[in-house]
């Protein structure tokens, strides 16, 4: 698997989603912007899409994750955090209440979430406001 590159696809991603976020409807480059960012998303399926899919599926049966493995794109968080740089680009994190909402069988009563986060390319189970798990990362 080539996280380097599933890394930048998943960063530009990120990045067109927030510049599409800074805009307003009325925004004359909105639509250009939308679209953009669909492309992108679309080519991250059509290269990725298999792997993370494979990738997740293992998470969820390693976790015992009740709910059905989605689309990748769903588990990418709706606003990230810039929290550096790498040789690779920007690093990420997002808070807590991000990412797919899953039932864990050991943590019926907590509001579990599963998001990929880039650079370096994990993924992790936000459990509830204050805790969460690494159950996935690269290991290069």
């Amino acid at each position: 698997m080539d996280t380097t590159a599933i890394d930048k696809a998943l960063i530009a991603i990120i990045e067109k989603r927030q510049q599409l976020n800074a805009l307003t409807y009325e925004d004359e480059s909105y639509d250009d912007i939308e679209d953009e960012l669909h492309e992108l998303e679309d080519d991250f399926i059509d290269e990725y899409g298999e792997t993370l899919e494979d990738l997740l599926g293992d998470v969820h049966e390693e976790y015992k994750v009740d709910t059905e493995v989605l689309s990748p794109l769903s588990y990418i968080a709706q606003e990230y955090v810039d929290t550096g740089a790498n040789e690779l680009g920007k690093q990420f994190d997002c808070n807590h209440g991000q990412g797919v909402p899953v039932e864990v069988d050991e943590l019926e009563s907590k509001p579990t979430r599963l998001v990929i986060i880039p650079n370096p390319l994990r993924v992790i189970l936000n459990v509830d406001s204050k805790n969460r798990k690494i159950v996935w990362q690269n290991e290069a």
